[in-house]
């Protein structure tokens, strides 16, 4: 496994140019113009400030964006983002130079080679929470354990999809000698398939922090003789054929270029051609590929073909053995965007074989 590999983190910005200040006495109006000309803020005096102009954008921006359909919900967070991220604050020594901010460990983690910095306050925020999810753990159902992600590395919040796969893997009477994860993430499924009796997993991911976190999560233990990782894309180094082929690939089509922390969410037009090519001369002539996907992208209608039904009708190298599928839990009424669909959304997993 490489291990001098680049881990993905927010871009320290180091600046020479006088930059224009917001604290609470500033003026809200025109510090969001400021924003929407392209020109950055720094944070000043207290957190809170941060916390507080980005509020104020959320608002400016609901007013003047429609928030309602799947896609005016992208279009909004698109803008949010790039507004939001022009909101810089200041780290000295791997603190936050403002009075009443957090403790973040990744400062120091992640940047040893400066301490002092400015990086963009939405970016501090997820720091902060990857931060307490790293410390505090994540409770993970299916495993009765907790993971501890890296930062960068993306987990599951939701769990319909780990569900359906468990209970499959309960019933699964084929061969255990190996299985490949693709697109290893946070470790969920490799985790599962050695909780019922795989002898090892091959996992590899595009994402470094995936590889650095889980080799740091899993250090000496027998986790570590049992799941060998590779920094590559879809199969990396993996040549050799094998019984299983697990994938749980984005469920969202992309609108535009990904951003490198995206590739977990939304996936381009050659990722499943490309796959099923991959996965064909890799599995054995016995082999099961499942594949864990969602029905999310035709009931938002940001996407018309399902790109396993049409490699089922078009691509002639697999037939369907099963398709599982399980209703996902609705969302809460507490949840401000409009989530309609959310009752018809079905998590699936798919059972396909050589033809």
């Amino acid at each position: 496994m490489t291990t001098d590999i680049n881990i993905n983190r927010p871009e320290p910005i180091v600046s020479e140019r006088k930059l224009e200040l917001f604290s609470r006495a500033s003026d809200v109006k025109r510090t969001i113009k400021t924003l929407e000309s392209g020109k950055p803020i720094l944070i000043t005096e207290f957190y809170s400030n941060g916390l507080f102009l980005l509020k104020e954008l959320q608002i400016h921006l609901k007013r003047k964006l429609p928030n309602k359909t799947f896609q005016e919900q992208r279009e909004y967070r698109s803008e949010y983002h790039r507004l939001s991220n022009l909101i810089l604050i200041e780290i000295d020594d791997y603190k936050l130079a403002v009075k009443k901010s957090p403790s973040i460990g990744w400062l120091e983690k992640l940047y040893p080679e400066t301490s002092r910095f400015l990086l963009p306050f939405p970016q501090v925020q997820g720091l902060n929470s990857s931060w307490q999810w790293y410390q505090n753990g994540i409770l993970i159902p299916v495993l009765r354990n907790k993971l501890h992600p890296y930062y960068g590395t993306y987990f599951p919040t939701r769990f319909d999809h780990l569900i359906l796969f468990d209970n499959w893997l309960k019933r699964y009477e084929g061969p255990k000698k190996a299985a490949i994860d693709i697109g290893i993430g946070s470790g969920v499924l490799s985790f599962q398939l050695i909780k019922h009796g795989f002898q090892m997993v091959f996992g590899t991911d595009t994402n470094p922090n995936a590889i650095v976190g889980l080799k740091e999560f899993m250090g000496d233990t027998m986790l570590s003789r049992k799941i060998e990782l590779d920094f590559g894309h879809l199969f990396g180094k993996w040549e050799k054929q094998t019984e299983l082929i697990v994938f749980n690939p984005p469920w969202l089509p992309t609108s535009n270029e990904l951003d490198r922390n995206d590739e977990a969410i939304y996936y381009n037009e050659n990722l499943f051609p490309e796959f099923f090519t991959e996965a064909k001369k890799r599995l054995l002539p016995s082999g099961k590929l499942v594949i864990l996907f969602s029905n999310l992208a035709q009931i938002t209608n940001v996407a018309k073909d399902h790109p396993i039904e049409k490699e089922l009708a078009d691509g002639g190298r697999f037939q369907l053995e099963n398709c599982l599928k399980r209703t996902v839990k609705t969302a809460s009424e507490k949840t401000k965007r409009d989530q309609h669909w959310r009752s018809s959304e079905e998590v699936e997993l798919w059972i396909l074989t050589n033809k």
